[in-house]
């Protein structure tokens, strides 16, 4: 839980000379919104502290669910599979995109340690919490239902927050600490292994800690065959695939990251250092894989406490270097004779922030909240000729591009009395965005080219959101909280400035995964969302025997970026053809365009104890139900990749060190799905999971099974497989084909704590 309060008179202490430079330093920054990543002040006995409202639609996944989730997958967004309204788009085998009540990307405002990170990708290869191994996460919160201002921002959907563990540092007396941790696992489809090994030593004023992990896997398979077999690609006649193996599902992932953190008696100087190094990321419902991705992060921020509240300063800095290709599933030579070598595309997006955040107790009964956020992002992506029609200039699909965003927001949260609370709150936001001149592989591109370079490309956007929520708690037994939120987002650069109607260049734009081309569209405007919200929550007065939450929810969105087929177009122009707009089967070619939307559904929860029983522990049922429902107004199609109505049903054994779960999964049959897309329909299934684990003082052991009874089904966000063959053709891949969930896969892991 976050925990804003203030330090009594006897608990302030002036701060140490030592690190006052750096504070100094710190307070001159440009002011700058929430960091949102709050360590605890060890030392500090807090006394009389007021927690701020947790809106009853967010989410704390619990130690447990972490831990156990490291190695079941190596994908960090598949630790949010257990919380309401969560669902993932398939994408690589570690950069799933997290969809919280239908919306998804960067719709979703996705935090990781305090930093807002953009993925540099037509594809969205790089997605913010592919930037953090599993191993390495120490707390993840979901605002799903009325996001604060404070927490929100350029989104119009979920606030997830993925932070590393906090600093530790000795306790008084201690003289110091070093500790450690390493683990190991491993997942018997796709063969995928990996290793984390993670040490720190501390002072009671300077803690050192080091996180470094590994994984990889090979293809997984299906419970059984959903194509034929044959070689991966013409070229490729000994990269034999069988039926069942989901081509181009492969991944090798290594992160490493470094932490310093210096604290006096209220005041935390902490810097994290973060390294990532992906030599391959293959992509089943992509036309082309990564074929690497590296990363540099430098993050720096200060916490403190002061007689009037808490005030927070972050600074930080990305580089993405990115590169995708044609990886062993997929085939590299192209052209009559199988001369041209792949498709090299290049991309380096350069993101910088700093944020600034104060809590400032006006009363008992008054907090006021005030920050400002900062951030520059710029992108540019570019294909190298390769030969063939990709010759002999380079392409570059993105030049310049620039993104920056100017924040300033304040909210006024009240205790008026034990019953009632409310949280009302403002965010002003503009955002900026621009692009260079572009030009194609060659004079076969310039009718497109020309036509961009020729228009005004800067876009500036004076955003708004307003929020405000309470909550009223008759009892012990009871809450019920209702709320309303205005939020806006800007468009990504994708969206807004590729600009090729070829149809290979529109063909490598695909933000969705669903195997269509895409192609953006200057004229798009912000989206402007209206939700109303609400939760009730039913427990017992401990909240550990029993509880149930309901929460449902409407949305209303104003300007909703979906996409319109594209006609009427000629030479590089032929994949704008009548046919495309009239297809009903097949690969389709779209343009990014403004719609309105809605959205509406509900998320059920709750769980009981059901007692202990001798000699075989304690048992708790639990969970979760969700329904969301999509809806164009505009055109009165179906949003693309909703997630039917599912649910999970657990049953958990506690004894001693032993903890046991049986978990069953139940999702729907899809059958509304979009048409301008030709999304396909997926059948309904079940699955059955178990999980256990046992530690001791220093071990823990996990053990899994996932897909108990290894039953085929296709995950209904799994998108288009194009995992194989000659991907760069639009017709030489089959469509209609869906990329198949995982067959039974046993797991383990040991992690030793030192």
């Amino acid at each position: 839980m976050i925990i804003h309060h203030r330090l009594g008179a006897e608990q302030r202490r002036p701060f140490p000379a030592a690190l006052r430079p750096l504070c100094a330093l710190l307070a001159a920054m440009p002011l700058a919104g929430l960091a949102q990543q709050e360590a605890s002040l060890e030392a500090v006995t807090v006394k009389g502290s007021k927690a701020a409202i947790e809106p009853a639609g967010s989410s704390l996944v619990d130690a447990g669910a972490l831990q156990s989730g490291r190695t079941a997958s190596s994908d960090t967004a598949s630790l949010l599979r257990n919380i309401p309204g969560v669902n993932l788009y398939g994408a690589g085998g570690v950069s799933s995109l997290p969809s919280v009540h239908g919306l998804a990307d960067d719709r979703l405002r996705i935090q990781v340690d305090g930093m807002d990170l953009i993925s540099a990708c037509g594809n969205h290869m790089n997605p913010p919490l592919s930037y953090i191994d599993p191993t390495r996460v120490g707390s993840v919160r979901v605002f799903a239902g009325i996001t604060p201002v404070s927490v929100g921002g350029d989104s119009i959907g979920a606030t997830i927050q993925v932070d590393s563990p906090t600093p530790a540092f000795a306790a008084p007396g201690q003289g110091r600490l070093v500790q450690g941790e390493a683990g190991t696992f491993y997942r018997s489809n796709g063969h995928a292994k990996g290793a984390n090994l993670s040490a720190s030593y501390a002072t009671e004023q300077l803690s050192l800690r080091y996180d470094g992990s590994t994984a990889q896997s090979d293809n997984y398979h299906a419970a059984r065959a959903f194509k034929a077999p044959g070689s991966a690609a013409s070229d490729k006649p000994g990269q034999w695939l069988p039926g069942d193996e989901v081509g181009s599902s492969s991944y090798k992932s290594r992160n490493h990251a470094l932490g310093l953190a210096l604290r006096g008696d209220a005041h935390l100087v902490e810097l994290r250092i973060g390294l990532q190094d992906i030599p391959y990321q293959n992509y089943p419902n992509q036309r082309m894989d990564m074929t690497r991705n590296g990363s540099h992060q430098f993050n720096l921020r200060y916490q403190g406490q002061y007689d009037w509240g808490q005030l927070q300063a972050r600074a930080y800095r990305e580089k993405t270097r990115h590169s995708m290709n044609f990886g062993q599933d997929k085939q590299f030579w192209y052209g009559p004779t199988n001369n041209v070598p792949g498709m090299p595309m290049d991309t380096e997006g350069r993101t910088t922030g700093v944020q600034v955040k104060g809590d400032i107790t006006l009363s008992a009964r008054d907090t006021l909240r005030v920050g400002a956020e900062a951030q520059r992002y710029s992108l540019d992506d570019w294909w190298l000729p390769s030969g063939g029609g990709m010759a002999p200039d380079t392409f570059w699909n993105i030049r310049d591009g620039q993104r920056n965003r100017l924040d300033a927001y304040a909210e006024w949260e009240a205790r008026w009395s034990p019953q009632w609370l409310s949280q009302i709150g403002l965010r002003g936001s503009r955002v900026r965005s621009n692009s260079g001149a572009v030009q194609g592989y060659n004079a076969g591109y310039a009718s497109d080219a020309n036509a961009f370079n020729a228009r005004d490309r800067l876009r500036s956007d004076n955003n708004l959101d307003f929020t405000a929520l309470a909550r009223y708690s008759p009892g012990a037994n009871a809450s019920y909280e209702f709320g309303f939120a205005h939020k806006t987002r800007s468009p990504n650069l994708y969206e807004r400035y590729t600009w090729s109607t070829g149809g290979m260049a529109m063909r490598m734009i695909n933000l969705a995964g669903d195997g269509n081309g895409y192609v953006g569209n200057l004229d798009l405007k912000p989206e402007v969302a209206n939700t109303f919200s609400a939760t009730a929550d039913w427990h017992d007065a401990t909240g550990e025997r029993w509880g149930m939450k309901l929460t449902p929810y409407i949305s209303y969105v104003n300007d909703y970026i979906d996409a319109r087929r594209c006609g009427g177009g000629s030479g590089a122009m032929a994949a704008c053809s009548s046919a495309n707009l009239a297809a009903t089967e097949g690969f389709v070619y779209l343009q990014f365009a403004n719609q309105d939307a809605r959205l509406q559904g509900l998320d059920l929860s709750g769980f009981a104890d059901l007692g202990k029983i001798d000699g075989w522990g304690q048992f708790t049922l639990s969970g979760m139900l969700s329904y969301v429902q999509g809806k164009n107004r505009t055109t009165g199609d179906h949003l693309y990749n909703t997630m039917p109505l599912h649910a999970r049903l657990a049953l958990t054994q506690r004894l001693g060190g032993w903890t046991g779960t049986a978990e069953l999964l139940m999702v729907s049959a899809k059958s509304r799905v979009s048409a301008v897309r030709n999304e396909v329909p997926t059948a309904g299934y079940g699955l059955m999971n178990l999980r256990a684990s046992y530690e001791w003082k220093q071990v823990r052991l996990d053990l899994g099974v996932d897909n108990l009874f290894d039953r085929f089904y296709n995950h209904p966000l799994g998108g288009a497989y194009v995992g194989q063959g000659r991907t760069m053709a639009g017709t030489a891949v089959p469509w209609g084909v869906s990329v198949p969930g995982m067959g039974r896969s046993l797991s383990a892991g040991l992690t030793v704590k030192f």
